[in-house]
Formats: C-alpha cells, structure tokens, sequence
C-alpha cells in the first residue's frame, strides 16, 4: 500500500469513527513512519464575530480549549483504538478560524527531537534518493533551506506518490 492510500485509509477510518459535529469539512490526517495526526475544523463560536482582533483571536483559543477538555476521554479511547489498529501514535489537533492548536504530538528522536512536519522532510529527501539517512537530509536542509522549500518538497512527494504506484503496478518478487 502507498503512503497516500495509508492516509486516506486513515482519514476514511477516522471520518467514520469520529462522533458526528465534531468537525466541519474534511479531516485533515497527516502520516509517517511514527505518528499519524488528524486535525479538524471547529466552527468559529458566535462570540468571535464582530470584535477586536485581540477578543477574536482570545474566543478562538476558548473554542479550542473548550473542546480540546470536553472531548478528552472520547479522544484517547479512539486513539487506542487506532494504534491498535493502524500501530502509529495518533495526535490530535484543531482549527478554528486562522488559530491551530495540537493538543498532542510525538517527539521521535533522530539527531535530535523533530516533530512530524520536521520528520516528513528528511523521510522524503531520502525515500527521493536525495540523501542516504535521516542525518544526510538534515544536513543537506540545513544547507539549502531557502524560500521555495515547501513548493519543492509538495512536488517531490507528488513525484513520489507516481514512483509508489508504479512500483505498485509493475511484477511482484
């Protein structure tokens, strides 16, 4: 199975076992080698129209917050059950007007602790054949960060998802 068929068998998984009005749209599940995040959107609370930035953006963290406590237990239960199932951690996290919070996250060492949007650059640059480890992509970014960097690596794993496929496709050992 291709790393996005593994995340829209999660998000599938997920939008179907997630208690309804939870969230409004589309889940956003992000996958790798460690940790699977699933992030929602909460509608904006009607307290947050009309008002100053500072009460706006203070009404969103509420909402957050608000949820965040009152969904704690279902949370957990539905991520034991996905790590059971899927065996990655599960984080969770929420959108709400321009505000993100993730209520939790998995640290994985590597050279040093990177949170998952870190890891996904390195795994991609060496499942590219970009670099030869975690620590040659490291390297390698932090010799060529630069301004385009999210544009390269959004075409890289969609190049990626072509050489997955392909692979997929073609005779079995």
């Amino acid at each position: 199975m291709t790393t996005s068929e593994a995340a829209e068998q999660l998000r599938g998984w997920f939008s179907g076992r997630l208690p309804e009005g939870w969230f409004e749209g589309a889940l956003e599940v992000v996958l790798d080698r460690e940790e699977v995040s699933v992030v929602g959107r909460l509608p904006e609370p009607a307290a947050a129209a009309e008002v100053s930035p500072t009460e706006r953006a203070a009404a969103l963290a509420g909402h957050i917050q608000r949820f965040r406590e009152d969904t704690r237990d279902q949370r957990i239960a539905i991520a034991r059950e996905a790590e059971h199932r899927f065996g990655h951690k599960v984080s969770w996290g929420a959108d709400c007007g321009d505000q993100r919070e993730m209520f939790t996250t998995l640290s994985v060492p590597v050279m040093t602790r990177l949170r998952q949007p870190e890891r996904r650059v390195l795994d991609t640059l060496v499942e590219a054949g970009v670099a030869r480890s975690r620590s040659d992509a490291l390297a390698w970014c932090v010799r060529l960060v630069g301004k385009n960097t999210d544009e390269w690596l959004a075409e890289l794993r969609s190049a990626l998802e072509h050489v997955e496929r392909a692979r997929a496709a073609g005779p079995q050992a």
